[in-house]
């Protein structure tokens, strides 16, 4: 049997530990199991997925206290949104004897929706996300595209047939089995919408007739998305007085590969037009993980006019980017990164492109993605 291929990833468990009690987020098969037996050999796991193991403390929460009697190291409870009820014997163990918590969780709905104690601020919260570029050895962009981040996924052989399990595994485990819609057929339409419009603004009347559903039902949707952690929205950037900005957000899968799967994408070749639409996402994804594992507190937006100037992102005050994916950079490529420097709201304007080598064209940086996403996490940009 082949082995499977070592990701060395950028989350370190221990240093994030060092800060305190910690919520571990990600979504399934992100390798949160895999990261925790890797970097916390010595920690006390709870798997709550083993059936055993929920039935146990389900029946009973305070037996976790009574099997850590003698236990002061490091305590992990796998999937904890399974049993939501076990947090009130985690607020007392840290309270009574100062016990350590690692919580995971592959959706944070019932735990932000459901009136559960989330420890009054005793543990904070960080993500683990699909592998980016730095974690994989010889990276290749396209295979990327086409593959996405999912560990097992983007190692595997038939890969389009992990995708559409995956796909399939979220509706009926995460969906159906946590009851977060009773009308799945209808879920399961709007996902594929959604898909489809990865990357674009927000607009719920739309995608509400598209589906054929009420505006409402689909904000419930993206809310249900994500809250079980395979979506994100990008707040539009609203500080620029001369030039009105557009307010709605875009929204964003996770992972690329499911996408693919969801809207049933051939091969991404370069030079297509889904090249351009999945080399944005990926820049976005790389970005947004950055900016996680770094615990940089810098919101991730983008930027559009009502007059149509428009940044693909925009990094706090500190810098605004525009995705290119063509191997030519001309002045006409600037003309949003210029209009928002005029507003003066933001320190640097770059471009990532396909170009060769990097230069600088009217005060704007001109990236190669390999060379902007070295700079990145090198912690050279921000």
């Amino acid at each position: 049997m082949e082995k499977a291929p070592f990701y060395p990833r950028v989350l370190s468990l221990p240093n994030l530990l060092k800060g305190g009690n910690h919520f571990l987020f990600g979504p399934r098969s992100t390798g949160k199991s895999f990261l925790i037996r890797l970097q916390l050999p010595n920690a006390k796991v709870y798997d709550l997925l083993d059936s055993d193991v929920f039935t146990r403390l389900a029946r009973r929460p305070r037996t976790l206290g009574e099997e850590l009697a003698e236990h002061k190291g490091l305590v992990v409870l796998d999937e904890i949104q399974k049993l939501p009820a076990l947090l009130d014997e985690v607020h007392r163990l840290i309270e009574s004897r100062g016990l350590r918590f690692l919580m995971t969780g592959s959706s944070a709905r019932k735990l932000r929706h459901g009136g559960v104690n989330l420890l009054g601020g005793r543990a904070r919260e960080a993500h683990l996300f699909p592998l980016c570029s730095r974690e994989i050895p010889g990276f290749d962009l396209i295979t990327y595209l086409n593959r996405g981040g999912i560990p097992r996924i983007h190692a595997g052989r038939d890969f389009r047939e992990g995708l559409h399990g995956y796909a399939n595994l979220y509706l009926s485990q995460e969906v159906v089995a946590e009851a977060l819609t009773r009308k799945v057929e209808q879920f399961a339409r709007f996902l594929d919408v959604a898909a489809i419009q990865c990357g674009e603004e927000l607009n719920y009347e739309g995608i509400a007739g598209d589906c054929g559903v009420p505006a409402r039902t689909v904000r419930n949707y993206v809310a249900i998305l994500e809250d079980t952690l395979v979506g994100f929205e990008v707040p539009a950037f609203r500080a620029t007085r001369r030039r009105k900005a557009i307010s709605r957000s875009k929204f964003f899968f996770f992972d690329i590969g499911v996408v693919n799967a969801l809207s049933r994408r051939g091969e991404i070749k370069p030079r297509s037009e889904l090249f351009g639409k999945c080399f944005e996402h990926f820049l976005f994804l790389e970005l947004r993980a950055y900016l996680s594992y770094r615990r940089k507190r810098i919101p991730l937006q983008y930027w559009r006019s009502t007059s149509g100037f428009e940044v693909d992102c925009v990094l706090g005050d500190r810098l605004a980017l525009e995705f290119k994916s063509s191997d030519e950079v001309s002045g006409r490529h600037l003309r949003g990164l210029k209009a928002l420097r005029e507003e003066g709201k933001v320190k640097d304007y770059a471009v990532v492109s396909l170009v060769p080598e990097s230069r600088r064209m009217e005060g704007i940086k001109i990236y190669p993605w390999r060379k902007f996403l070295d700079a990145l996490w090198g912690d050279e940009l921000i």
